[in-house]
């Protein structure tokens, strides 16, 4: 299923946003992140309207994203017999994290992980059209997280490649932050991280914010934002 926007939207849509803490939005006690500033901008006076649905959960993993989806999906349309027009997904930095020490197993085994990102892409699929937002390189130097989760650029890159991989063959935009974040300096990207080295601070939410409103598939609903 190819997402086809048309430019100009008669009716506001619905949407949901669906993933872990990047999501929800962790870290920025000013704006509460970039899902919360888009709802934000969306409910202005001269903007689309789009109605936008901050369904991150902290910690979540692929298969807990995946156990909630229809439930989240059926209870978000608003009037009766709707359902969402799109949905957003980001997860898979969670799975990604290595347990109790730097060399520890991964917190989802990566053949596994696989299966499961495919299976939440069909799964997510099958109800509506789908756009991916890609996972923040961490600050490796402040690892570990909560004392035993490990992340690394490393096991970053290979599930964030994995994802991009099931997203291409399913014709599922996507997204990759990690990349472009990478392209840039060190400096530049641990200003944009909390203390904690895992998560956007204010700034880094901003900027995952222009990335993903400057983005060809999200554009045309962003328009007023850009002019």
């Amino acid at each position: 299923m190819q997402l086809v926007v048309p430019p100009k939207q008669c009716q506001p849509l619905k949407i949901i946003a669906l993933g872990d803490s990047l999501v929800y939005g962790f870290g920025d006690p000013e704006k509460g992140g970039w899902v919360e500033q888009l709802r934000r901008w969306w409910m202005l006076p001269d903007s689309s309207g789009h109605v936008l649905y901050n369904l991150g959960v902290r910690g979540d993993r692929t298969q807990q994203v995946a156990q909630r989806l229809e439930v989240e999906f059926r209870h978000r349309g608003e009037l009766r017999n709707r359902l969402p027009d799109m949905i957003i997904l980001s997860v898979g930095v969670n799975d990604s994290a290595r347990l109790t020490r730097p060399q520890g197993r991964n917190h989802t085994d990566f053949a596994l992980f696989e299966s499961e990102i495919t299976a939440l892409l069909e799964q997510a699929q099958q109800l509506c059209p789908v756009l991916f937002v890609g996972m923040v390189p961490v600050d490796e130097a402040k690892m570990p997280f909560l004392d035993c989760f490990y992340y690394n650029h490393s096991d970053q890159y290979r599930y964030k490649e994995a994802t991009k991989l099931a997203c291409s063959q399913r014709q599922i935009p996507y997204l990759d932050i990690f990349d472009q974040w990478m392209a840039q300096d060190e400096f530049w990207r641990l200003q944009r991280l909390s203390a904690d080295g895992l998560h956007p601070n204010t700034l880094g939410y901003q900027t995952l914010l222009e990335n993903v409103i400057n983005w060809e598939p999200l554009a045309a609903y962003n328009a007023t934002f850009n002019s």
